[in-house]
């Protein structure tokens, strides 16, 4: 069982103002409940006792606003390192184990025979897969915008993936993720993105894609968010 996540709270939210004026992003209400507490509930019900969070912009409004939840590890970037120098930070926390990555703005619905989180974990393969990514159809996505992020190589729903760079592809990235501590191995210090991370092992052929059987939007403006409350009270 995994047991660890990394979840990404550092980003500027600046597509999310003024929604995000006075709060980081993973604060915005979505159901009447913060993005981040509902990710948390989520992961604890998935038997994750052992959080690690980033910080940047609002730092202090996060910790507070989360202040009675035990058990996370805090990260503070005083520079932000991005998406993926702000894990490698934190990479010793870790200690060689494999972990989950969501970013601090997800929203996902899971479907009633099996969460998203025990879905990933149950096809997880480290000694054939590197990164693997939790996809949503774009046909799927009626609420908010798709972006054709990945195309399954061999069929669709579980496998191999290839990343589309015109973004027409059949899938789009939830962030929902499972990775080895081992991709940052070779990493770059100071900031550098996850995408990096996710193109080496495409090309080693060790990135593999689990499209998710449930509901996920893409939040990115408060448009997106209001229509999403919309939907949820019917």
């Amino acid at each position: 069982m995994i047991n660890k996540a990394f979840i990404l709270g550092a980003g500027l939210g600046t597509r999310m103002r003024p929604l995000t004026d006075n709060i980081p992003k993973p604060m915005v209400e979505v159901g009447e409940e913060s993005l981040i507490r509902r990710a948390l509930w989520q992961l604890s019900d998935h038997g994750v006792t052992d959080i690690t969070i980033n910080t940047h912009y609002k730092a202090e409004e996060l910790r507070a606003h989360l202040a009675d939840h035990a058990n996370i590890n805090w990260s503070h970037e005083d520079i932000l390192l991005n998406t993926g120098g702000g894990i490698a930070k934190t990479l010793p926390h870790f200690k060689e184990q494999d972990f989950f990555v969501i970013a601090g703005d997800s929203y996902w619905i899971d479907a009633p025979a099996q969460t998203a989180l025990s879905r990933l974990q149950e096809h997880w393969n480290p000694a054939a897969m590197d990164i693997l990514l939790l996809l949503e159809p774009v046909s799927r996505m009626r609420l908010t915008t798709g972006v054709g992020d990945y195309n399954f190589t061999a069929g669709v729903g579980f496998g191999p993936i290839r990343r589309s760079l015109a973004q027409t592809g059949t899938h789009m990235f939830t962030s929902l993720r499972i990775n080895t501590a081992r991709i940052f191995d070779d990493c770059p210090p100071g900031p550098f993105s996850y995408l990096d991370l996710m193109d080496k092992a495409e090309s080693q052929g060790r990135l593999f894609g689990l499209e998710h059987d449930g509901i996920w939007h893409h939040l990115s403006t408060p448009q997106d968010v209001a229509a999403v409350n919309k939907a949820l009270k019917g």
